[in-house]
C-alpha cells in the first residue's frame, strides 16, 4: 500500500513515490492565473530524472484556451495522479515550469519537487471543485455549488440560502444530478456552519458516515476529470 503521510522528503522516498506515477499514465495539472482564476487539465505523465526534472505532456492547446499563456517558465503548477491498482489513492506534488519544449512534442519540463504527497482519498485529500448540486431540506430545494470537498465534508455556496442557513445542525441531502457523467448521487450531511457571501450563503457540511463510499467515488471522479 502507498504511504499516507503528508510529505516525503528524502531522495529515496521521493524516487519511490514518484515511481508510483507510471510513464504514460494520466495526470491532472492545476493552473492558477495572477488574477486568481483556477483551472485543471488532464494530460500525460512522461517520466522524471531524480533531483533534476519531471516531464509531462503539455495539455492540448484547444483545451487550454486563455490559460495557455500562463504555461511558461517560472509558473507554478500542481500535479495529481491516481495510483494504478490502488483505488482511492493519489500522488500529488507542487512544482514550477523549468522549460517548455516544442520538439519532439509539446512538453512541460518541471523542477523536480522537494516533497511528494501520497494520500488516501478516504482520509486526507481535500480538493477545490466547482460542482453543481442541490440541497434538499424537508420538501424544499436550493441550488448550490460545491467549492471544495473531502471525504468528511464540503464547503458550498447556496443561492438564496438565508432560510436554509437557519437550519444549522439539521440533516439535509446533497444531490449531484450530473457531474461529468457521474449521475444521481445523493449524500446525507449535516450543516455545521454558514455565513453570508456575495453570491449567497457559504455553508460547511459534514457528511454522514454511511456516505463515505459515495463521497470517495465523487472525489476520485473530480480528480480524474478536467475542466
Amino acid at each position: 500500500m502507498p504511504e499516507t503521510s503528508n510529505s516525503v522528503d528524502t531522495l529515496e522516498r521521493l524516487k519511490r513515490n514518484m515511481g508510483l506515477m507510471q510513464a504514460g499514465s494520466s495526470v491532472v495539472i492545476d493552473i492558477s492565473t495572477p488574477a486568481g482564476q483556477k483551472a485543471k487539465f488532464r494530460t500525460t505523465f512522461i517520466g522524471y530524472l531524480p533531483k533534476q526534472y519531471v516531464l509531462i505532456q503539455s495539455p492540448e492547446t484547444s483545451k487550454l484556451g486563455n490559460f495557455g499563456q500562463y504555461l511558461k517558465q517560472g509558473a507554478g503548477v500542481t500535479v495529481r495522479g491516481l495510483i494504478e491498482g490502488h483505488e482511492g489513492a493519489v500522488v500529488a506534488f507542487i512544482s514550477s515550469i523549468k522549460q517548455t519544449l516544442q520538439i519532439p512534442s509539446r512538453i512541460l519540463v518541471l523542477d523536480f519537487p522537494k516533497t511528494v504527497s501520497v494520500q488516501n482519498i478516504r482520509s486526507s485529500v481535500r480538493i477545490d471543485t466547482d460542482i453543481d448540486s442541490k440541497i434538499r431540506a424537508g420538501k424544499e430545494y436550493w441550488q448550490a455549488s460545491i467549492v471544495d470537498i473531502s471525504v468528511k465534508g464540503c464547503q458550498l455556496v447556496v443561492n438564496q440560502g438565508d432560510k436554509l442557513a437557519l437550519a444549522s445542525g439539521n440533516e439535509i441531502e446533497l444531490i449531484i444530478e450530473d457531474f461529468q457523467g457521474l449521475t444521481n448521487l445523493k449524500l446525507k450531511a449535516e450543516i455545521c456552519n454558514s455565513k453570508s457571501v456575495v453570491d449567497g450563503i457559504s455553508m460547511g457540511l459534514k457528511f454522514a458516515e454511511n456516505t463515505k463510499d459515495s463521497v470517495t467515488k465523487l472525489i476520485y471522479h473530480a480528480i480524474s476529470i478536467e475542466n
